[in-house]
């Protein structure tokens, strides 16, 4: 299993705010996300997503397509310009990006969550979490 990324969806107000973002740059081919340091393990990341939290939960997942250094010495993380909805799952609030391995990653939503609805706030998750439903 890849290893992935989570990332705090800052300054967005919802879901759908991001997925507008994130689609904003479709006809780029990508969104470029800029870092100070690639991660160190960039190698076990082929086929990996970056995790979207938002209001304390992971709400969505973007395919990496890569990392790219740029002439300042940052790195730029490639992203596919696409918003896939994930089960909603607890996660704290960071900053800049952390690991998140492979089996510990949400499971993709089905056919019938693609077609637009908000993924459950965060705190109903976090609320769900403590009392073991989620």
């Amino acid at each position: 299993m890849p290893l992935h990324l989570t990332k705090i969806a800052f300054g967005c107000t919802c879901a759908a705010d991001l997925r507008e973002r994130l689609e904003a740059h479709t006809p780029f081919g990508e969104v470029r996300l800029t870092t100070r340091n690639r991660p160190t393990r960039f190698a076990e990341m082929a086929g990996a997503s970056l995790y979207w939290i938002h209001a304390h939960a992971i709400i969505g997942r973007s395919p990496i397509l890569g990392f790219d250094q740029r002439d300042d010495g940052k790195w730029d993380i490639r992203l596919e310009p696409v918003l896939i909805p994930v089960s909603p799952l607890p996660r704290r609030a960071h900053q800049g990006w952390r690991y998140l391995a492979g089996e510990d990653a949400p499971a993709d939503l089905d056919g019938a969550a693609l077609s637009g609805d908000e993924p459950m706030p965060g705190h109903l998750v976090s609320e769900l979490a403590k009392l073991g439903l989620v």
